[in-house]
């Protein structure tokens, strides 16, 4: 998170109570100048109508021409969410903007150096949407591993012992090997679930991670958490080093009946790669809840591919982790009052 807060456009605000969610301005002086902020994408009802009462907040996706440059021209703040991009660009229409907030955990989608150059702060929110992931990561973990299907009648014996029978896995969790590429904040507690489940549990990241920040993981090099992963769950970050790094070579080193999950990045496994490593080993599966671009199109070289199961980006998707997202909007108005 950058906190560069000089104002390239100082005025005077509104005082109010950040302190209390729901509260109105507490004083507004003649003179004072209501800043205006832009949200383009959906937040949080409440978190929204507490930033409405501090400022004047106008609902506008980035797409909404002219009307976005209208307003852009003259906001000093900006919350977005994923598919907002604030690049170079859109900086140069935006010449009293000091703030931009993202409801969410990475900052792919916002050029922080050329903000950084302007003194226009960044804001996220990095631990938001943890919990939510994590336990989206388990779900397919269980999903690929341990298939249910419900019954909606009742069955004869000789069908009911076909269902069961159908339905015995091959593999429990307690008998394999979870590799985590990136032990960060999800990784970590990824790897934790992983050692609940006695779950056999390695991986591997750039950094050096402190033992207790590790949930009970054991560090190994790549080309062994590679070999050994029955199940790999990737939590990177966005630099741009991470494009593709999942490729033919990367696929090349994967056990052939590995269960390989992406809740991190897109862009930082080749589809056309996955979908060819999938193919040649039937047995292998992909669960993968990102991808590039977003949406994706019907020539997504995943698509069709039957070991492959993709989902539309949902990881982060319960009402707990949107709602601790949206309140961005409290630092973002504590930036802007100063």
């Amino acid at each position: 998170m950058e906190h560069t807060l000089e104002a390239t456009n100082p005025v005077w605000y509104m005082k109010t109570n950040p302190e209390k969610p729901g509260a109105g301005p507490s004083s507004l002086s003649v003179g004072y100048e209501t800043p205006l902020v832009i949200q383009t994408e959906h937040l949080d009802v409440e978190a929204a109508s507490w930033l409405g009462t501090r400022c004047r907040l106008e609902v506008c996706a980035s797409e909404d021409e002219p009307r976005f440059g209208e307003l852009l021209a003259q906001a000093e703040g900006l919350v977005i969410r994923t598919y907002t991009q604030v690049n170079a660009a859109m900086l140069e229409r935006a010449p009293r903007l000091r703030v931009v907030a993202r409801a969410g955990v990475g900052l792919d989608n916002v050029d922080q150096e050329a903000c950084r150059a302007r003194g226009i702060a960044v804001l996220s929110t990095p631990d938001a949407n943890t919990r939510a992931v994590v336990e989206y990561v388990t779900a397919l973990m269980l999903d690929v591993l341990r298939p249910r299907r419900p019954l909606d009648s009742a069955l004869p014996t000789k069908q009911w012992k076909a269902a069961r029978e159908s339905l015995i896995a091959p593999r429990q969790l307690s008998d394999l090997t979870l590799g985590v590429l990136g032990c960060g904040r999800i990784g970590s507690q990824v790897a934790r679930v992983g050692a609940a489940f006695n779950m056999r549990v390695v991986y591997n990241d750039l950094a050096e991670i402190p033992p207790d920040r590790r949930g009970g993981a054991s560090p190994v090099p790549l080309d062994v958490l590679l070999h050994e992963a029955d199940v790999l769950t990737i939590h990177v970050d966005g630099r741009a080093g991470n494009r593709q790094f999942v490729g033919a070579s990367f696929l090349d080193q994967l056990r052939p009946d590995v269960l390989v999950i992406n809740t991190s990045r897109g862009f930082v496994i080749d589809p056309h790669a996955l979908a060819a490593f999938l193919r040649t080993h039937p047995d292998a599966r992909a669960a993968l809840d990102v991808h590039e671009p977003e949406p994706f199109d019907d020539q997504y070289p995943l698509l069709g591919v039957t070991n492959a199961r993709l989902t539309p980006h949902i990881a982060s998707a319960t009402r707990t982790a949107h709602r601790n997202m949206s309140w961005v909007v409290r630092d973002l108005w504590d930036a802007l009052s100063r």
